[in-house]
């Protein structure tokens, strides 16, 4: 299957209302763009991230996330009534700068490069939910499905600055194969 951004995505950082009703910064809140996008060592133009300690830097510079856990958002959206069904949620909306097609993270390893036309991106780390992405879903398990089902996405760190557009095919270069994105993902989460 080939691989293809299917969206770029950024936001600045803004109030999030999370669970206890209290306001936190945040740049979860995610939007696509049209056009070619600025990709630099610290992430795309017009991106920002609140929690620099957990997000953004040279190593998490870009999140990506597989489209084809979208359905499954919907329906456990729909499920638990943070949404109506039938409502579709638009890319961006896991928090994500890419959306990507034809990329799961089963498919993807520490190191591996993800060569775009103009850019070349490094896979840097799996992404761990927190209380944020339960504000975004709309219900309080929503961290702890994304752990259950183990479809976290994953960082990118910029290898080679330039631009980045929806459209795009990404060639996956593999790296050295010596640990995969799920299996770190799931020996740390098994801790938590």
């Amino acid at each position: 299957m080939p691989h293809r951004i299917l969206s770029v995505n950024v936001s600045r950082a803004q109030p999030l209302v999370v669970r206890d009703g209290s306001t936190v910064s945040s740049g979860i809140l995610k939007r696509a763009v049209s056009g070619p996008v600025r990709v630099d060592t610290l992430g795309l133009e017009g991106d920002e991230q609140a929690d620099l300690r957990v997000h953004g830097g040279p190593g998490r510079a870009v999140y990506a996330y597989p489209h084809e856990h979208y359905t499954f958002w919907e329906t456990v959206r729909a499920q638990t009534g943070a949404a109506a069904w039938g409502d579709a949620l638009p890319y961006g909306a896991m928090g994500e700068n890419l959306t990507l097609s034809g990329l799961l993270e089963s498919d993807v390893w520490i190191g591996d490069l993800l060569r775009a036309p103009d850019c070349v991106l490094a896979v840097s780390q799996p992404r761990y939910p927190c209380f944020k992405f339960d504000a975004v879903m709309g219900f309080a398990q929503a961290a702890k499905a994304m752990v259950t089902q183990g479809w976290c996405g994953f960082y990118l760190a910029v290898r080679v600055p330039g631009t980045i557009e929806a459209g795009q095919p990404l060639e996956l270069v593999p790296g050295p194969r010596e640990i995969g994105v799920l299996e770190l993902f799931r020996a740390r989460t098994r801790r938590a």
